[in-house]
């Protein structure tokens, strides 16, 4: 090589040196902050998917959230953390991440008291968001459900009070074993298919308080709990002492509610269909075929008697497939605690009274002082 080029290549060199030696700073700090960028940028996905994102993309079912006054981001946080029950996912997947995004967005001390319906689909951005535009208070509403109403009726009394605008869907729930399997009494009922309605017998009469825009599942979940809570462990002890399930006791009550008229009488029903039981008997019990028919009436026809129905206890023996009405505490207790008198004389039949001048029913232990009975007291039947 020529003694010129290799001075030219020496220049060459020196030139690339000197801007290496330069621009190398600037290359350093550019890749550094590059890799920052992509580090920040992979943190950031990973916090949001883990601990900001929706708990359940897919999960839209509403729960109903109360935030009280004063409560602090830290208590706000539990609560949203156990919203959906104890051993559930929440409606945030920690607490310590919702208090880090309050705090990072200031707004912790924005949060709102009130009532809320969040659910699983939201981020931690719309709870927040929700939470600091706020919310005031629901309207509630108190509402009676007299012993011995039937799901149906049930419905429209609702309906009346403002608290159903469709009163199909409240009775499409009381079909749907699945909705409700939450509760073992209604998760381990037998033939649940061939029944009417699911939860005929288990809405527990009783005066509840309820917000005017409840949806039909929350109305019916209060009710449901309330009857899990009244049936005490001392009943629970009675049915095994008389080797009933609770559906079957639930099935009796049911019907003893429908029959007695008068209080005083439950516990001598229940004496009458304990001791048909116990002979292998029909219980033939209008109440069972108005639940048939949908017709109240003192009397049916021989016709009407014969009509194919799980229901039917003129046609069928035993208890009928459930219950036909939705049991008081005093049927309940009447279904477990014949009475003991009437047990014991072996009383068989009874059949109304008067009903203008008594709802009490007439008791008999034979057929023929029955059937005497009857022809004595039908012409008050109409």
């Amino acid at each position: 090589m020529r003694r010129a080029d290799k001075t030219e290549l020496n220049a060459v060199r020196l030139r690339w040196q000197r801007f290496w030696h330069y621009t190398r700073p600037i290359a350093t700090w550019v890749f550094s902050i590059g890799l920052v960028a992509v580090i920040a940028i992979v943190a950031v996905r990973f916090v949001l998917s883990h601990y900001v994102s929706a708990v359940d993309p897919e999960d839209p079912t509403p729960y109903e959230v109360e935030i009280p006054q004063n409560a602090s981001a830290g208590k706000i946080a539990d609560l949203l953390y156990h919203a959906c029950g104890e051993g559930k996912d929440g409606l945030i997947v920690s607490t310590a991440s919702f208090k880090v995004y309050v705090d990072f967005v200031g707004k912790a001390n924005s949060l709102k008291a009130g009532t809320y319906r969040l659910s699983k689909n939201m981020s931690i951005a719309e709870i927040v968001d929700v939470l600091t535009e706020g919310n005031p208070p629901r309207r509630t509403k108190r509402f009676m459900v007299p012993e011995g109403k039937t799901v149906e009726e049930i419905a429209t009394m609702l309906q009346q009070e403002g608290l159903l605008t469709d009163p199909s869907a409240f009775v499409a729930l009381c079909k749907d074993a699945s909705m409700f399997s939450k509760y073992p009494f209604i998760a381990e009922l037998p033939n649940v298919s061939e029944r009417r309605y699911v939860l005929e017998g288990y809405l527990f009469p009783d005066t509840y308080e309820v917000y005017v825009d409840a949806a039909p599942e929350e109305i019916l979940d209060k009710m449901l709990t309330r009857c899990y809570e009244v049936y005490s462990d001392e009943w629970i002890a009675r049915a095994q002492e008389l080797e009933l399930s609770r559906d079957q006791v639930m099935t009796l009550a049911s019907i003893i509610e429908r029959e007695a008229g008068s209080p005083d009488d439950f516990s001598k029903v229940s004496a009458v269909f304990h001791n048909r039981l116990a002979r292998g008997m029909k219980l033939e019990s209008c109440a069972t075929l108005s639940y048939v028919t949908g017709v109240h009436r003192y009397t049916f026809t021989a016709d009407e008697q014969a009509i194919v129905s799980s229901y039917n206890t003129y046609l069928n023996e035993g208890l009928p497939i459930g219950p036909i009405s939705n049991p008081g505490a005093s049927a309940i207790r009447a279904a477990l605690y014949p009475n003991e008198e009437y047990l014991e004389e072996g009383y068989l039949y009874f059949c109304n009274g008067n009903p203008q001048e008594s709802s009490a029913l007439i008791f008999s232990k034979t057929y023929e002082e029955h059937q005497e009975n009857v022809e004595k007291y039908r012409q008050y039947w109409n």
